[in-house]
């Protein structure tokens, strides 16, 4: 009988570890679900277009944003036919186009734009009426976005400075601009080089600068006794830097501003597109035209308005 009596209390026992156990296992499983509610809810993962847009745009001065707005007509005529840039006064003004990337990669909300050739995934370019920003679409105009990259000199300039451009002008140099997401000239001849040695100071375009930096790399490749600076601002600095004497090489992402070319004579050394970013959380992947200029003039405010 005692021994009976053992064994049930024992067994008793274990039953009840059991049970609380169990009902612990079940309380911890409640409890890590309403954590993990808890937490997607606090960190706001779902992307909500009543959000208000943040609306990047780049600096005064800069030829990206002289092309942005004129391609998208936010740049108008008033009465008395002065051109104004009809940007929201709400815009987030960034000074280059790295900036403006992350700026846009760090807001799921944000809308900006930047140099095609200078993109990458850290934000995502949408669609414009319909058409992908790629080469081909640029090349066969079905992406309208598009601007030329252009290098501007005063006078006859040094023999290096000439020579450089000879070779940014070359299948060679043309290459380096193609293999970079630029799109190339067509016609191009194999570089000769004129034997100049010595310095040049290019100045000007952040969005041309990149492709620039790798123009220069390969020209001093081959050209072991030149010597090339690279002053990285805006356009118009760029070019006001060439009139004024203080680089050799001036660079504009844009077509040159009448007085500019008065002074300057320009040269195109590629074609690149605009591409309007998003964040890479957005649900946006494609705008019409007429809604990218209702946004970033401010007529739209939040998401839900621009998608209407």
């Amino acid at each position: 009988m005692k021994m009976k009596k053992f064994m049930a209390m024992t067994l008793a026992a274990v039953m009840t570890v059991a049970l609380a156990t169990g009902c612990g296992s079940k309380k911890d499983e409640t409890d890590s679900t309403n954590n993990d509610t808890d937490t997607k809810t606090e960190s706001g993962s779902d992307w909500d277009p009543t959000n208000d847009i943040s609306v990047i745009s780049r600096e005064d001065g800069s030829g990206t944003r002289g092309a942005f707005i004129e391609l998208f007509g936010i740049e108008e005529k008033d009465a008395s036919g002065e051109k104004v840039d009809n940007t929201t006064v709400d815009a987030n003004i960034t000074n280059s186009t790295e900036v403006m990337m992350s700026t846009v990669a760090g807001d799921e909300y944000a809308i900006g734009y930047v140099s095609l050739g200078s993109l990458n995934d850290k934000v995502k370019a949408v669609k414009i009426d319909d058409a992908e920003a790629t080469e081909e679409n640029i090349k066969s105009g079905t992406y309208k976005v598009s601007r030329p990259f252009n290098i501007a000199t005063k006078g006859e300039g040094s023999e290096v400075a000439q020579d450089f451009i000879n070779y940014i002008l070359s299948e060679e140099g043309q290459k380096v601009v193609s293999d970079n997401g630029y799109i190339s000239l067509d016609d191009v001849k194999p570089y000769e080089s004129n034997g100049a040695t010595g310095k040049i100071v290019i100045a000007g375009s952040s969005s041309v600068t990149p492709v620039m930096e790798k123009l220069k790399e390969a020209y001093l490749a081959l050209n072991t006794e030149a010597e090339i600076e690279i002053q990285q601002s805006d356009s118009t600095t760029g070019m006001t830097s060439a009139i004024d004497g203080i680089c050799d090489i001036g660079m504009a992402s844009r077509e040159l501003k009448e007085e500019e070319a008065a002074e300057l004579t320009p040269i195109v050394i590629a074609t690149d597109g605009i591409a309007v970013v998003v964040n890479n959380d957005s649900t946006v992947d494609d705008l019409t035209s007429e809604q990218v200029k209702a946004i970033f003039t401010g007529e739209a405010l939040t998401w839900e308005e621009a998608l209407e």
